[in-house]
């Protein structure tokens, strides 16, 4: 394609939206015109689906729930008054107690105020919250925000010493619907107990976000904790950042949950449009059905070229792949569907993985993100009349063209610049997204049973654990093989289970089993000490 074709392309396939400052320009995906054609009735279907969404069906079919988190950024739109009344109750609280946090009229058991903010929580209940603090974070925020999502004991060891004394001044936020999650319950328990060695009260600095009922509430309940706010089942993990879930962090961080949920509403308003040129989500889900002939078949690499967009790929992850990776589809036929997202900043990761998608295998399409104001006030020079976000918006270029003339797809997202509101933006246009591509390939985008099997066969692991300690106590003085373990507790075709098991209690001192037999577990001995 010449020079003025491809201009001519690009003015054809260039989606603008002054009114939440947003471009998308999918010019340099290979799609034909006819394919935008065949695609026009299934893409009206999808976007008519979503206005029945949208008005309270029960999206979730396998779960017989509604799919609900368009409406908390405008509660209006919701189906039931209860549930709207729900909503402006509980952002109303939220403003409410982070003031109470901010002019220490809510403060902890020693000392004048909070000054920390930790969060527990995994998956939804902490990737949307982190990319948001990361990317809206500053010298200005109003406590320092730490995580913990993962049930690591060295990594929980360490923002514990981050933490060292100042957890006397800091607030923790344990996340959970259910109140039950491991990884979550894990990590509140150790907090708990670093805040018991300081001769501290965990409930007096804990605020819990979790559903009605759960363990977690009864418990924040009955042990009478700071606060408890709302998870509610037409909300999922991954689309919860707009609920209590990612704006109680971020009010507390003192980041503007006003303007996120304002961006939001204002890209739900343009997504819902009939005129594909005009509705972004609409040709993004279009172009993920091109690229992947329907399928996944190519993945999708995001290149943001702005750090404080370092966490939005990690965050999309969980938000595509767990949404639309799925075994069956609606019909419950076998389809194995997928969407792999990659990626993480640019330029950074020029120097990292452009080589192989220039000239490597083309089985990706890039999406590029680019932010056209650079930063707060002037920029000086670094060269001939060129400043560094010059040099970033020219790398961002220029990697854009060698894709190109490599033969690799790409499109490109423009921000005008980065902010409480754009944020607000690209999680609502990706939200929209998901959804009209589920459509398109008839996938339910809301549930997550491979999840729930992994978690089921976790739960399995733990109770074999169980039993082989309980076997070893039983025999102190004997010394087992893995074999022998494996036999005389009737699970034979779980041996390896049972040698991964031992490796490493026995790696782990404290647990109380002895190894002995040299490097090759196969011929080791375990015993209780």
């Amino acid at each position: 394609m010449n020079t003025l074709e491809l201009w001519q392309r690009y003015q054809r396939h260039l989606c603008l939206v002054p009114e939440i400052g947003l471009g998308l320009d999918i010019s340099r995906m290979g799609f034909s015109d006819d394919y935008m054609d065949s695609m026009a009735d299934p893409i009206g279907l999808a976007l008519a689906a979503m206005e029945r969404i949208e008005g309270g069906t029960k999206a979730n079919i396998d779960e017989d729930r509604m799919v609900g988190h368009y409406w908390l950024r405008a509660p209006e739109l919701a189906p039931e008054p209860g549930i709207r009344a729900d909503i402006e109750r509980t952002l109303a609280a939220i403003h409410n107690f982070a003031d109470g946090v901010h002019s220490a009229t809510i403060r902890p058991q020693r000392g004048d105020a909070f000054d920390v903010l930790l969060v527990i929580g995994i998956g939804g209940s902490a990737l949307g919250p982190q990319f948001v603090s990361d990317a809206l974070g500053g010298p200005d925020d109003l406590m320092l925000v730490r995580f913990i999502d993962n049930t690591d004991p060295d990594g929980i060891d360490r923002t514990l010493a981050e933490l060292d004394e100042s957890l006397a001044q800091t607030l923790t936020i344990v996340v959970s619907k259910s109140g039950t999650t491991p990884e979550t319950r894990n990590g509140m328990l150790e907090v708990a107990a670093a805040y018991k060695r300081l001769g501290l009260t965990f409930a007096r600095h804990a605020a819990a976000i979790t559903q009605e009922g759960s363990a977690l509430h009864r418990q924040a309940v009955e042990e009478h904790w700071l606060a408890t706010f709302p998870m509610w089942d037409w909300v999922g993990g991954r689309t919860s950042e707009l609920s209590a879930v990612g704006l109680l962090p971020a009010a507390l961080q003192g980041l503007d949950i006003q303007s996120i949920l304002a961006g939001a509403r204002d890209c739900d308003v343009a997504t819902r449009r009939l005129d594909l040129n005009q509705n972004p989500a609409a040709l993004l889900a279009l172009m993920w059905h091109y690229a992947g002939i329907g399928r996944g078949d190519k993945n999708m690499v995001i290149l943001p070229y702005r750090d404080r967009l370092l966490l939005f790929s990690r965050y999309l992850q969980q938000l595509v792949m767990e949404s639309v990776g799925k075994e069956r589809d609606r019909q419950g036929r076998v389809v194995h569907q997928g969407l792999t997202v990659l990626g993480n900043k640019g330029s950074t990761d020029q120097h990292a993985f452009v080589q192989q998608l220039r000239d490597g295998r083309n089985d990706f399409f890039v999406t590029f993100i680019e932010v056209m104001k650079d930063r707060e006030g002037s920029s000086p020079m670094i060269g001939a009349d060129v400043t560094a976000g010059d040099f970033l918006h020219g790398l961002l270029h220029g990697t854009r063209s060698a894709l190109y003339e490599g033969g690799r797809e790409s499109m490109t997202i423009t921000l005008h610049k980065l902010d409480a509101r754009s944020i607000g933006v690209l999680i609502a246009l990706f939200e929209r997204a998901v959804g009209l591509y589920a459509e398109l390939i008839d996938v339910n985008a809301y549930h997550q049973p491979g999840v729930e099997a992994g978690k089921k066969a976790a739960a399995g692991v733990l109770e074999l654990q169980r039993r082989i300690v309980s076997h070893l106590t039983a025999a102190p003085a004997t010394e087992h093989t893995v074999e022998q373990v494996s036999a005389a507790l009737g699970e034979p075709s779980r041996i390896e289970d049972v040698l991964h098991i031992l490796e490493h209690l026995s790696a782990n001192p404290d647990r109380g089993i002895r190894r002995r037999g040299g490097a090759d577990p196969l011929r080791a001995t375990y015993s209780v000490k």
